[in-house]
């Protein structure tokens, strides 16, 4: 096993992984629909409770992405059972948090994780970057980083 993993509860939703999902998402002060189909959003892509009309600011969205982030390495650590380096955990939650926690952990993504197959799991990142059917070229970069990112440690 690579000294560099550790189980999920002792790593850390580090400042690195917060600035990333900070600027991947981007941040709007009014809530949006980002692209048609989807679903309002604000802040730093906060969905929960969001109401066209609803107003925020950037120091409350940072606090909201914060617990959030929290809340989420809760939840991959009921999916993901197998040890992950830091660069590996914000890989994965900068993913989670994009598509959301249920999708991710329902993916091959967590499948081949859970079957020790840290290289493959990281390749299939990629798959994430289409939207209602189509491959979005801002999707497939975001995933791009992230698995890039997944690969340092393998």
């Amino acid at each position: 096993m690579n000294k560099k993993r550790m189980g999920i509860a002792s790593l850390v939703v580090s400042a690195s992984l917060l600035v990333g999902v900070a600027v991947n998402e981007g941040y709007k002060d009014t809530a949006y629909v980002p692209i048609k189909g989807d679903v309002p959003t604000i802040g730093f892509g906060e969905t929960k409770n969001v109401h066209m009309g609803d107003k925020t600011t950037v120091i409350r969205s940072l606090i909201d992405l914060q617990n959030d982030l929290n809340h989420r390495k809760e939840q991959l650590a009921t999916c993901v059972f197998v040890p992950l380096s830091q660069n590996e955990l914000d890989a994965y939650m900068d993913l989670a948090y994009n598509i959301g926690t249920k999708a991710f952990c329902g993916s091959t993504v967590v499948k081949l994780l859970n079957e020790y197959e840290y290289k493959a799991a990281c390749y299939h990142i990629l798959d994430w970057d289409v939207f209602h059917g189509k491959h979005l070229e801002s999707l497939h970069v975001r995933r791009e980083k992230e698995f890039e990112q997944c690969m340092v440690d393998q």
